[in-house]
């Protein structure tokens, strides 16, 4: 395994192709107050800056922050950039993910675990599907995702969920209903985020708490863009297939699978598929295929 952090532009060479991983900018960025309205924290912990174009979530002992989106998807490319809270963030957990709502929900998750000051972030991923989740995959990041902003993705489409670190691909959900695998097909979501105190379990298993002197912690939000398919009403915008882009269609070819088994080999720490001990009694129908990365 690479050593986290250990730089914030990575070259590498896996299976005969060479990339170069390196923040990533979103093109055509829409004002968060278009998009978002504040559901927690209120005008303190949670803010709209610079016109729009930055938006802020803070924790302290009093309360934590969160935003929600306006439109609700069915399907979608989404592109957020992110810069983690800094120095102790040992505790603490910031969030981006879709989601619907009830108890047979679909949900599809970035979670970023704090930790104590030089210790590295661990990027938590899941995919929930009527209701069931149990799918992670947990990461290190091979830059500090505190001193800049970092593009996370999430590609969701009749194909696959694709989890994207600056354009980089670490995690595929296919969809493989063919074998009997729900995926998340029916349910619209919208995009959540959050940034709260998770000190009961999120760093070393809840052993290390929240240092409130070091409050309050910080997140930022910038360049949020959405390309995706808006549920209103009963109705897709994408009914028609002229307003299906190329995301709508995208799987990942044999240099991203490629990428994903870069990326899995040197910075997974965590893969529900392998956990033997908390799935005693066999794991997910999809962790048997072999086309599950």
């Amino acid at each position: 395994m690479v050593s986290a952090y250990s730089s914030s532009n990575v070259s590498a060479v896996s299976l005969g192709f060479v990339f170069m991983i390196s923040t990533s900018m979103v093109a055509f960025a829409d004002k968060f107050y278009q998009d978002f309205y504040i559901t927690w924290g209120g005008d303190y912990h949670a803010k709209m800056l610079n016109n729009g174009d930055l938006l802020t979530l803070s924790l302290d002992n009093v309360s934590g922050s969160a935003f929600e989106s306006y439109n609700e998807y069915l399907y979608a490319k989404i592109d957020i950039q992110i810069k983690l809270v800094p120095g102790n963030s040992a505790g603490t957990v910031t969030t981006f993910y879709l989601s619907s709502t009830g108890s047979s929900h679909d949900e599809i998750d970035f979670e970023f675990l704090g930790n104590v000051t030089g210790k590295p972030y661990i990027l938590h991923t899941n995919v929930f599907c009527q209701g069931k989740g149990n799918r992670e995959q947990q990461f290190y990041l091979w830059f500090d995702p505190t001193a800049d902003f970092h593009t996370y993705s999430i590609l969701w489409n009749p194909q696959n969920i694709v989890f994207l670190v600056d354009d980089l691909p670490i995690r595929q959900f296919k969809n493989q209903e063919s074998y009997g695998i729900p995926f998340p097909k029916n349910q619209a979501m919208r995009l959540y985020s959050s940034l709260w105190n998770a000190d009961n379990w999120a760093t070393r298993g809840g052993l290390v708490k929240i240092d409130w002197s070091q409050s309050p912690f910080t997140a930022s939000y910038t360049n949020f863009n959405a390309d995706a398919c808006i549920w209103s009403y009963g109705t897709s915008s994408c009914e028609s297939n002229s307003n299906k882009r190329a995301w709508y269609w995208k799987t990942l070819n044999y240099a991203d699978q490629g990428r994903i088994q870069w990326v899995q080999k040197n910075y997974m720490i965590y893969n529900y598929c392998t956990d033997t001990k908390r799935f005693r009694q066999g794991f997910a129908p999809e962790c048997y295929l072999t086309n599950f990365p």
